[in-house]
């Protein structure tokens, strides 16, 4: 049998692409590891921030919609995303950071049993930065040019919140089906793991009733687990499929290939595999500085590239 071994990438709605760079890249010192397009909608940027290479576990990817709304917050949601910082002095030096450049953000505290400092992005995603003790996403490599010093930088992806009318539904799709671990539970909140005692595939499920959120600027769209292959991944494809949920089906997306589905709140999951990788089709030294298009796609470019908006760089 397979396991997860961690979150591979998570996926937001932002309404316009050059703020989001300057956010991400500016201000969270984030490296762009790949500028690409929608897939199933290639007039619509497609961005994902990460470490070096942007290796699994360290990918934020945001699809450009400039039609999009405000967000109405609700249940039914993933609603937060943690980032692991090495330390408890990385907080203090975020908190300076945050309150230099504006950014909307709490004070330090505790989340997930651990140090943590609660911020949003201007169009109000709410992150969390998360001491990782040591617990940095296996194969994160420092970006020499990012505007945060090494020893604070963002390690990649920690625990990450779904809030949800029916937990025990969605802890059954973890456990049962995806062989999470429980390791807390409350009479409204449980955590569970993907890998035992490790932050990097961590969990964090709320329970709310009331309405559905409403997505728009600054939404989770879905969360993607990691697998090591195709092989691994059509095992995931027929297990979807036997616990009775609608399967996308295995897709390519060059990049990686995955599968979707939606567990009975709705939540929208992908699991996708390690490889091959953003540099399939780059230079590492020169990721996310041009525009990338699938090999599907190239016969397409020049319509591509007359609807996109150039993204301003410094």
């Amino acid at each position: 049998m397979y396991t997860i071994p961690g979150h591979h990438h998570i996926s937001m709605i932002t309404k316009e692409a050059n703020k989001n760079n300057r956010f991400y890249k500016e201000i969270l010192g984030l490296r762009r590891v790949k500028m690409t397009v929608n897939q199933d909608s290639p007039t619509m940027y497609h961005l994902f921030y990460g470490d070096r290479t942007g290796s699994p576990g360290t990918e934020l990817s945001f699809f450009e919609i400039p039609a999009a709304g405000r967000t109405y917050r609700g249940t039914n949601a993933i609603t937060q995303i943690g980032l692991l910082v090495p330390t408890e002095d990385s907080l203090l030096y975020w908190k300076s950071r945050f309150e230099e450049y504006g950014v909307h953000h709490g004070d330090i505290t505790t989340y997930a049993n651990k140090p943590a400092l609660h911020f949003e992005d201007h169009e109000g995603l709410r992150m969390v930065l998360l001491v990782s003790e040591g617990a940095k996403v296996s194969h994160w490599e420092t970006w020499g040019k990012s505007a945060v010093p090494v020893e604070h930088q963002i390690q990649g992806m920690g625990s990450v919140e779904i809030t949800v009318r029916r937990l025990e539904k969605l802890a059954k799709t973890l456990t049962e089906m995806f062989g999470y671990t429980e390791v807390s539970r409350s009479e409204d909140e449980a955590i569970f793991q993907s890998v035992s005692g490790e932050v990097f595939g961590e969990i964090v499920v709320k329970s709310l009733d009331g309405p559905t959120e409403k997505p728009g600027r600054g939404s989770i769209h879905h969360l993607a687990f990691r697998v090591k292959n195709d092989e691994e991944l059509s095992y995931w494809d027929e297990i979807v499929r036997t616990r009775g949920f609608h399967s996308s089906g295995i897709v390519d997306r060059f990049y990686f290939k995955s599968l979707y589905f939606r567990e009975s709140n709705g939540i929208l999951f992908e699991i996708a595999t390690d490889g091959p990788g953003f540099t399939i089709d780059g230079d590492i030294e020169t990721l996310g500085e041009q525009l990338d298009l699938p090999p599907f796609l190239e016969s397409r470019r020049a319509e591509i590239e007359e609807i996109l908006q150039p993204i301003e760089e410094d």
